[in-house]
């Protein structure tokens, strides 16, 4: 056994080999260690192996699945080696012949199936990025939902594609990963090198036409050698891990570069679009917005939310859809009602056509298509926007499999076909015939046990059956003498004893036994021939099956946006190809909820006005003032229009955005050498490099990670370059009031300020966003509500006073008073007054210090104190 476990892990060296042995998957050598130490299970020893022990732990069969999603996340890959013959036939070999084993799947991150191992509401995507002659291209594909998507990216773009496809695993050719390992892993995913013939443009074609059956790939669209070869790529990891059972991948869409608003990874992270900045989706944009109510539509939604459109027919498209909905509660709300038992269509097919189904997957087709039927008859008829439309005509025309379905399974069929029992009475007239022998031969069981009991006169004896033995008569060992006594000895023949029973047969019931035995086989194998009639009917029109789980989620994401819009109070955006950016009374989603979940305030709303006579606002106004949130909310307000919703403002008139930038907050790469400020230095690098006349640029705070006349002469060039060379609208805050100069000197730029209001030494942040300058920082107020000791709040004072009466009066005053301030004493409490007679200084004047015990020393600080105390 050692040696066909040898063999086999030394085709799959980089996996963990799941060596099936009975209901146990084992694992040896290293493997064993590695799992062991991942799963926090025991490790174990079986026999040697050259004189050493050999390791081993293994996980139980039936719970495999949640030990593979733990070994997935922590990086692993796992090979799994199925037993592919009965042992009872490997014996007919010899006694020690090895039950013949073959791996049957590679696991890796990108080509998960089960349920039980993907996040219902987010796609589970592989890509492959290949490059021909200069140029590059990236493909992907969700094996899960059959989506397979292919684009021209250059090398210098992959990093903005990966981040907004967040792929769990991507291909590269081998000897390119040194070049893109950290590209791959900044998106989160696993990288997976093949060799150079996986992507040879000429066998990747072959291999695509062999998967879709046809003879070119002209008629899917015009194709680039680079987009090619990394499609093919994506196929030949597929056969590599699928073991030949290729998932039903849909015809591949070309994405034309340019179709999405262009959002890079820091602004992705910056502006927590689908996670928060912990790395968990609750305080996300998405966990925010997401009113769905299928898995599909959520997978869409997330999709939408990450790759907003910049063709302005589909904006609107999407917008009249939500507008529909907004307009018809009723419908809506009868809609969503109905889509809640919508099961998972996509992904019950896709487990289907890699034979990964079962039983339960036919009747989530049988569900969803019921419920399909049901919303189709609920919108047809109305005067639908055209994308509603086509979503309804993909709902209907499945009555046929629909009925078909409804006949032949039970309500609620068990998970796996060998459990039988999931097809419908009535349905298979040989399989009513096998289950009415099965059945009736337990019934004779029943009877016949009730007769040996009369016979043998023993009211404890019971007919039993177990896999090794089958039915057998049992008694308890108080009664062996009279079993193995004449006469009952001539019915009952001994067949084993055990500790406390003694187990026997009749003829009468082995004869029995093999009646039951043959019908329920019987049984069995019909209804796995209805299975997988059943299955072949299913993924024979797997096309319009897709076309209605598409349908079911458009449909399932209009309604969700156009409840959050009729809950939250949101508007329909006007969308153009202007370059306005006017929002009145517009507010941050995600900030909003968490106030009224945490019962504070209302959230102030606020105007933005870009596009007209100035592209840029300088906004100055001091810490926790608001200036963060209001610069993320306008970003937030336009990647939602161009996502297709209303968004959280009175009115929004947005033009079209070609690349969003957020250099927004402070944080460090340690990993990388890089500091908070270097980090800054990078992510604003990009922006000046990148941005283009249609871009949005949300920046705060540039330049304040170095010496302050570092950082003003850093941000006043950034503003300079987006203002002259990049020309586009942007929103850039900052605390040096220095800056507001520039609205003098640039055309496009002005002013604007958070309002805050000083009473009594406090301030009050109104959070209100206004045209002009603020006048100066609040910094020592925002300190001491910040918690500050008083004694530093009041230092801090003192040193701003001298540090503006110095800038007041010119440089070379200001160097006096900087150089007269002690900046590192904090004003001290108040010296307690000693009287002359108090007797101090003469107890002083005796005391030795040098000779002092510190017990000495503590006695006489009490007896100084007492002193003091007295004289006061």
């Amino acid at each position: 056994m050692m040696a066909q476990y040898l063999e086999i892990k030394a085709e799959h060296a980089d996996a963990l080999l799941f060596y099936r042995m009975g209901d146990f998957y084992e694992l040896f050598f290293d493997d064993a260690v590695a799992a062991a130490e991942a799963l926090d299970i025991a490790l174990t020893k079986r026999g040697k192996h050259l004189g050493e022990d050999i390791a081993m732990c293994g996980v139980p069969v039936h719970s495999a699945e949640g030990y593979l999603l733990a070994l997935i996340r922590k990086g692993f890959r796992v090979a799994i080696a199925e037993q592919m013959e009965d042992p009872a036939e490997a014996k007919k070999r010899g006694s020690k012949s090895v039950v013949r084993r073959e791996v049957v799947r590679l696991v890796t991150p990108g080509t998960l199936t089960e349920e039980s191992l993907l996040d219902a509401r987010r796609h589970n995507f592989l890509a492959a990025f290949a490059e021909v002659r200069g140029e590059g291209a990236l493909s992907w594909v969700d094996i899960s939902t059959g989506a397979f998507h292919v684009m021209a990216v250059a090398r210098g773009r992959l990093a903005a594609e990966l981040a907004r496809l967040g792929p769990r695993e991507v291909v590269v050719m081998q000897g390119h990963e040194g070049d893109l390992a950290e590209t791959v892993s900044e998106s989160g995913g696993a990288l997976t090198t093949l060799g150079a013939a996986a992507f040879d443009s000429t066998g990747a074609e072959a291999r695509l036409c062999a998967l879709y059956g046809v003879g070119t790939l002209e008629a899917y669209g015009a194709f680039g050698r680079a987009e090619v070869a990394a499609m093919g790529a994506i196929v030949e990891w597929l056969e590599i891990t699928q073991r030949g059972k290729l998932p039903l991948l849909r015809v591949p869409v070309r994405e034309a570069q340019g179709s999405a608003m262009q959002i890079d990874a820091a602004t992705r992270r910056n502006l927590e679009l689908t996670h928060a900045l912990d790395g968990r989706r609750a305080g996300s944009l998405l966990a925010t917005i997401d009113r769905t109510v299928t898995a599909g539509g959520g997978r869409l939604l997330e999709r939408r939310l990450s790759s907003p459109s910049r063709d302005l027919t589909e904006v609107q498209a999407r917008l009249d859809c939500v507008g529909f909905m907004v307009e018809q509660s009723r419908l809506r709300n009868d809609l969503r009602e109905a889509l809640r038992r919508v099961p998972d269509l996509d992904r019950a097919l896709s487990r289907l056509g890699i034979d990964r189904g079962g039983p339960r997957d036919l009747a989530a087709v049988r569900t969803a298509l019921a419920q399909a039927g049901e919303i189709a008859g609920r919108l047809d008829g109305l005067d639908l926007p055209e994308r509603l439309r086509a979503a309804v005509a993909g709902l209907q025309g499945h009555e046929a499999l629909r009925d078909l379905l409804d006949q032949a399974l039970v309500a609620e069929p068990p998970l796996l076909v060998r459990d039988g029992g999931f097809v419908a009475a009535g349905y298979d007239a040989d399989l009513d015939e096998a289950r009415r022998l099965r059945d009736e031969g337990r019934g004779v069981i029943a009877g016949m046990q009730g007769e040996y009991i009369r016979q043998s006169g023993i009211a404890s004896l019971k007919i039993k059956h177990n896999n090794v033995l089958g039915y057998f008569i049992e008694v308890t060992a108080t009664h062996a003498e009279k079993m193995l006594a004449a006469p009952l000895n001539k019915t009952f023949k001994h067949r084993q004893t055990t500790a406390n029973q003694l187990r026997f047969t009749t003829i009468e019931l082995s004869e029995m036994e093999s009646r039951i035995l043959n019908a329920g086989g019987r049984a069995i194998e019909i209804e796995k021939r209805v299975y997988d009639a059943l299955k072949t009917d299913i993924l024979s029109q797997a096309d319009r099956r897709g076309e209605a789980a598409r349908g079911l989620a458009e449909i399932d994401l209009a309604a969700a946006l156009a409840e959050i819009a009729a809950q939250e109070n949101w508007c329909a955006p006007r969308v153009d190809e202007s370059r306005a950016l006017h929002i009145e009374g517009g507010r941050h989603p995600v900030v909003e909820r968490a106030l009224r979940a945490e019962g504070g305030g209302p959230f102030i709303a606020n105007d933005c006005d870009l596009g007209g006579e100035s592209d840029i606002w300088l906004l100055t106004g001091p810490n926790m003032a608001g200036k963060s949130t209001f610069l993320r909310q306008n970003a937030l307000i336009a990647l939602l229009a161009q996502m297709g919703s209303h968004v959280p403002a009175r009115a929004a008139h947005i033009g079209l955005v070609s690349q969003l930038f957020s250099r927004v907050g402070a944080s460090d790469d340690l990993a990388r050498g890089r500091s908070t400020f270097m980090v800054e230095m990078v992510e604003t690098a990009a922006i000046l490099n990148q941005a283009d006349a249609h871009a949005l640029v949300i920046l705060d705070e540039i330049g304040r990670g170095t010496a302050t006349y570092d950082g003003l002469s850093i941000a006043w060039a950034v503003m300079e370059h987006l203002h002259d060379v990049n020309g586009c609208r942007a929103l850039f805050a900052t605390h040096y009031h220095e800056m507001t100069r520039l609205s003098e000197r640039l055309a496009r730029v002005a002013n604007a300020t958070v309002s805050v209001k000083e009473h009594d030494g406090e301030v009050i942040f109104l959070h209100e966003v206004r045209r002009g300058a603020a006048d100066r920082s609040y910094g020592v107020q925002v300190a001491r509500l910040a918690g500050l000791p008083e004694a530093v709040v009041a230092r801090a004072r003192v040193v701003l006073d001298a540090l503006e009466q110095g800038e007041r009066e010119g440089g070379a005053a200001r160097t006096a008073l900087i150089d007269d301030l002690p900046l590192f004493a904090a004003t001290p409490a108040p010296a307690p007054v000693i009287r002359a007679d108090s007797g101090v200084e003469k107890r002083l004047a005796e005391v030795m210090p040098d000779t002092l015990s510190p017990r000495e020393a503590l006695d006489l600080i009490y007896e100084l104190k007492g002193l003091v105390d007295g004289a006061g």
